[in-house]
């Protein structure tokens, strides 16, 4: 039976010390497909891993949050191709680094253009992240400027990497789309989220800090030495956050974003039109290349679908060919950075996902696991 051989590949991963533990789930349009959960939440929690374990999803959060920015596109409150200077003010005037001088200041010269909000959620903005990229670090670090988004818009400042529009560049514009939902709403992004997208689908467990409850389920983080060991690390998350971090900041089980996901291959209705649907599914950045990420203290270096042609969407990675026995072409994908990883083929109405909380990003052992797993739901 299916069920039984995905079943034992991820127990297989469990006792081979892969994963301590693993969350994966399946569905089609019209129901669920498949649902396994394996080994325990972490090496010093004998806890075992349920379907309602809670994990935090960090770059999972980017397709929730470009929904609810697009929502607020159809309303008629944010535009998606106008400059957004007069929402958030260091949006109209970006710099762009060239370098650094010989005692090192940054050289800039003002952007060609001010960023968009397409731009910003297709990574084509020009905004980096500062633990990805050290120029990024570099410049927040000799401008005064904060190297991770605070809640302020004084990260905003940063400068550009390229002129909008002209590169792929992953980084913090769904974070700046996020801070935009909440200038437009007066609202706390959770709680938009919670109305608009969370509370129509019935996503009980996704949220930006956490319940007691939820923290009793809450898998653990660890880390994998270059040597492949495993080791717990420090994590506490917060249970009132001071902000909403649209480009990272959720916490979710596998049934609820497995929900998102379904509902999205159903059509959408209950949270976007038809038409802004396939605005969100289609590639935004032409024969720009997309996916590609350098090694960082907490990634390995990574191309997803290497080989493959891919782009950004408004939400998502999407690659533009079938990929034989696996996903079809116009699949929209992506992951978080502790390790969990989804896809979404609307063309064959499949999508899944596998959670574990493992750091570096990238980890060889889950990304095996994850391809394994695709292709053993499209073998059902």
């Amino acid at each position: 039976m299916p069920q039984a051989r995905i079943d034992r590949l991820l127990e297989q991963a469990v006792a081979a010390g892969d994963v301590p533990g693993v969350v994966a789930m399946a569905t089609t349009r019209d129901g669920p497909l498949y649902a396994g959960a394996f080994g325990q939440r972490g090496l010093g929690n004998l806890a075992p891993m349920m379907p309602d374990t809670v994990f935090a999803i960090a770059s999972m959060t980017k397709a929730i949050t470009a929904v609810a920015a697009l929502q607020l596109v159809e309303a008629g409150r944010l535009p998606l191709d106008a400059p957004l200077g007069d929402l958030i003010p260091e949006l109209a005037a970006p710099q762009v680094l060239e370098g650094f001088d010989a005692d090192g200041a940054p050289r800039l010269r003002p952007a060609a253009s001010p960023p968009t909000l397409r731009q910003l959620l297709s990574h084509s903005s020009g905004y980096g992240y500062a633990f990805w990229d050290p120029l990024v670090a570099r410049a927040a670090r000799a401008l005064g400027l904060p190297e991770r988004y605070d809640g302020s818009n004084r990260v905003f400042a940063t400068p550009l990497l390229f002129d909008p529009g002209t590169r792929w560049q992953y980084g913090i514009g769904i974070d700046i789309a996020g801070k935009l939902v909440e200038v437009v709403t007066g609202q706390r992004l959770g709680a938009w989220c919670a109305a608009h997208v969370f509370g129509p689908l019935g996503m009980v467990d996704t949220q930006f800090g956490l319940r007691a409850d939820q923290r009793r389920r809450l898998a653990d983080r660890h880390w994998r030495s270059a040597d492949g060991s495993l080791a717990m690390t420090d994590f506490a998350p917060p249970v009132d956050p001071p902000f909403d971090a649209g480009g990272g900041g959720l916490f979710s089980t596998a049934p609820d974003y497995l929900a998102f996901l379904r509902h999205l291959l159903q059509g959408g209705d209950r949270l976007l039109r038809p038409e802004t649907l396939q605005e969100l599914y289609r590639n935004q950045i032409g024969k720009i290349v997309a996916g590609r990420l350098p090694a960082s203290e907490t990634s390995h270096a990574v191309e997803f679908l290497p080989g493959a042609g891919k782009g950004w969407s408004l939400g998502f990675l999407c690659n533009h060919a079938d990929q034989p026995g696996r996903r079809g072409a116009g699949s929209q994908a992506w992951g978080g950075l502790v390790n969990t990883y989804y896809w979404l083929d609307p063309a064959q109405g499949v999508a899944g996902l596998l959670m574990t909380q493992i750091l570096p990003f990238a980890d060889p052992k889950v990304l095996t696991l994850f391809d394994a797993f695709e292709e053993a739901i499209y073998a059902f």
